[in-house]
């Protein structure tokens, strides 16, 4: 069964769109089954992963409001290594047409039972804001990740973040957790930085990743050629950084499954013992 992991962010131009389509590029390099939604209406992520969200027959749209089966508008073949359902403007209206559907928080998580167990990661993701695109993906999902740059207002956005992923957890969805907190577009050489990652790792601890994504230009520039960076050059400091970051996800997925198994071994033996 597929890890469902979002990327969000309410504060923009924080490398969501980035982190999305490099994470799960590098993550498909190590031979994991990847699948990456969009559901922003910009469709970034859609025209970062080389399709065109212009000529998409069906997209996230069309999942969420059940014009079409999910598995008729997953994209799969593509050069990227992972498969992608798009999105573009028209996920906008789906937005107003969800509110009068029944169960409206939970139509991407109904569309993804349909499909988790052929994946091992699922990235989602997200628009700068909290609306129904934004809880149908938290709804859906066991974890968060929270791309950050280390700057004093976005301490002040985090915080308006984790208190609605506090609430979503009481409400829809009590599997919810912070995933990672990951530290973007750093620059060490600036005291700011420093500071505010030295507070994220006092308060959040090992919640903070321990791989932190420098400034690259060629990160900013893969997306207007279609590509993740690894793709467009694989021996930028933005790719390695994606691809440590990869390495570092699969390692506490893995470290997470084996301790949930322990107790289970556990009463295993003791009722091997008692008999």
């Amino acid at each position: 069964m597929a890890k469902i992991l979002t990327i969000t962010n309410q504060k923009g131009g924080v490398g969501k769109t980035t982190t999305c389509v490099n994470l799960a590029a590098s993550l498909a390099a190590t031979k994991k089954r990847v699948l990456m939604i969009d559901l922003d209406p910009q469709g970034n992520a859609t025209m970062g992963s080389g399709v065109d969200k212009h000529e998409l027959e069906y997209s996230a749209y069309e999942v969420l409001t059940d014009q079409c089966e999910v598995t008729q508008a997953v994209l799969t073949g593509l050069p990227v290594g992972y498969d992608v359902i798009g999105s573009n403007g028209d996920l906008t209206a789906a937005e107003v047409e969800l509110l009068q559907l029944p169960r409206r928080e939970f139509r991407m998580k109904k569309a993804l039972l349909n499909i988790a167990d052929q994946y091992d990661f699922i990235l989602i993701d997200n628009p700068p804001s909290l609306n129904l695109l934004t809880v149908n993906a938290l709804a859906a999902s066991s974890g968060v990740i929270i791309p950050m740059q280390c700057e004093y207002y976005a301490l002040e956005g985090i915080s308006a973040l984790i208190g609605t992923i506090d609430k979503i957890n009481k409400r829809l969805n009590p599997e919810l957790r912070i995933e990672g907190i990951l530290r973007t577009m750093f620059d060490p050489r600036m005291s700011l930085t420093k500071d505010v990652s030295n507070h994220l790792v006092e308060y959040f601890g090992d919640k903070v990743y321990r791989t932190v994504i420098p400034r690259n230009v060629r990160l900013a520039e893969a997306p207007s050629h279609g590509l993740p960076a690894l793709l467009y050059d694989k021996n930028s400091r933005g790719s390695v950084a994606y691809l440590a970051l990869a390495g570092e996800l699969i390692r506490k997925t893995n470290k997470a499954s084996t301790e949930a198994s322990v107790p289970e071994q556990t009463e295993h033996q003791q009722a091997t013992q008692q008999d």
